[in-house]
Formats: C-alpha cells, sequence, structure tokens
C-alpha cells in the first residue's frame, strides 16, 4: 500500500508546463509565481511571472541566513524580466535574466555532459551542466514554454 501511495503522489507532482511557480536562479526561494502563460509549445510561447513575498523570504531565511523585512524588500527588487518568450520550433528563448538562449536538441556525445545542449547567444557557449552555468533553471524555463521538446 506504501508503494502505491508514493506512485500515486509521484504521478500528481506538476508537469513544468502546469506548474504555478518557476525558478528564476539556483538558490532556494529564487522563484516567481506564474500570473500567465500563452501560446506554449507553439512559436509564440510565453509566461509573465512576478515576485511574491513568500520567496522572498524563503530567500533570505535559508539562504541568506536573514530574518528581516528589508531583506525581503530588497529581494523583492530583484532586477529581473518577468516575462520569458520561446519559439519551440527553431528552440530560442529568453530567460528572466534577459538572455538569449537556443536549445539545441539532446546531447549526442560532446564534451558537455548535460543531457541536452543549451547555448548562450551573447555568450556564443554552450552552458556546461554547472550551477554557475545556470542550466537547470535555465533547461527548466525552456521546459515551461516547450513542454513537448524536453522529454
Amino acid at each position: 500500500m506504501r508503494h502505491l501511495l508514493v506512485v500515486l503522489a509521484a504521478l500528481m507532482l506538476p508537469t513544468a508546463a502546469q506548474a504555478t511557480s518557476i525558478a528564476y536562479g539556483a538558490r532556494v526561494g529564487m522563484e516567481l509565481t506564474i500570473v500567465k502563460k500563452s501560446g506554449i509549445g507553439s512559436t509564440h510561447a510565453s509566461i509573465l511571472g512576478k515576485h511574491n513575498r513568500r520567496a522572498a523570504a524563503t530567500f533570505c531565511r535559508e539562504y541568506g541566513h536573514d530574518f528581516t523585512k528589508a531583506c525581503i524588500d530588497e529581494e523583492m527588487k530583484s532586477p529581473l524580466h518577468f516575462e520569458i518568450t520561446a519559439n519551440c520550433k527553431t528552440g530560442a528563448f529568453t530567460t528572466f535574466y534577459g538572455d538569449s538562449m537556443i536549445f539545441q536538441g539532446r546531447n549526442k556525445g560532446t564534451e558537455v555532459t548535460t543531457d541536452y545542449l543549451i547555448k548562450a547567444v551573447e555568450e556564443n557557449e554552450v552552458l556546461d551542466g554547472s550551477g554557475a552555468s545556470g542550466y537547470d533553471y535555465t533547461l527548466d524555463q525552456f521546459k515551461a514554454l516547450c513542454p513537448n521538446r524536453v522529454r
């Protein structure tokens, strides 16, 4: 019975396309509330997000060990682009930091050890999967915009 409950719970977890929040960074609490989605999976996919105090408080408490209102207020002012967009056909997309990226599909044996290749357009470099590259949350943003491209 316990195994059945675990399986049912896993099946009920929302996919990236169904989520009510989305990460903009790798640290705990670095997430935005999804306000609006349109054209998901299309050539004009977009997601509009906004800061929320709960996530900002979590970031301050868990990452910064700062329990003050000033920390929460500062996190709420994080300079972000609140809309991300994608052309799911070409793989071109933007992040909450305003970066232009190109999803290049499954990694087929490059020196990068990630499952998928994502190229940062301005830097002309493929994200290497390290925490510093932002690969995980960048891939999650693309998954939310173009769920059928990432399996």
